[in-house]
């Protein structure tokens, strides 16, 4: 797992609702899985990328590799903060470095491997020079391809 996180850790605060948990009130565990999908694309939107998949530009998201660890449950109507930060990527690649919070402490982690590809191949495609360049500190006004 990634170590120290940053001032430019993006922050979602959640609630657990009654749908997200098993028979015994605790949030089921793929449930973790959602939360960090909402994180990253919030995140995505923050830097001016409002959709997550982009079929019409030839290019969709997936996430191709993920290590999570589970560290406290959460549970029916605990309030929640999911994390998401970039912390690498490549050519066609993004990874993120994420965290669920109650109260200030970590309940779970991740590290989320999220690939580009086209729709009809399925195969890696190169990221937008306009989003590798934002997501890289160039800012929404860099070049675009």
């Amino acid at each position: 797992m990634s170590g120290g996180w940053s001032s430019d850790e993006f922050r979602l605060p959640l609630r657990v609702y009654i749908e997200d948990t098993d028979a015994g009130g605790i949030v089921y565990y793929v449930n973790y899985l959602k939360y960090f999908e909402r994180a990253r694309t919030e995140l995505m939107r923050s830097h001016g990328f409002a959709r997550p998949a982009l079929p019409e530009a030839g290019l969709m998201f997936v996430v191709n590799s993920l290590q999570v660890d589970y560290l406290s449950p959460a549970r029916l109507d605990d309030e929640l903060m999911a994390c998401a930060r970039l912390c690498g990527g490549g050519r066609a690649r993004l990874l993120f470095a994420q965290r669920i919070l109650r109260a200030g402490q970590d309940i779970c982690r991740a590290e989320v491997s999220v690939a580009c590809v086209s729709p009809a191949t399925g195969k890696p495609c190169a990221l937008p020079a306009r989003m590798r360049a934002v997501l890289n500190g160039g800012g929404p006004g860099t070049q675009t391809d």
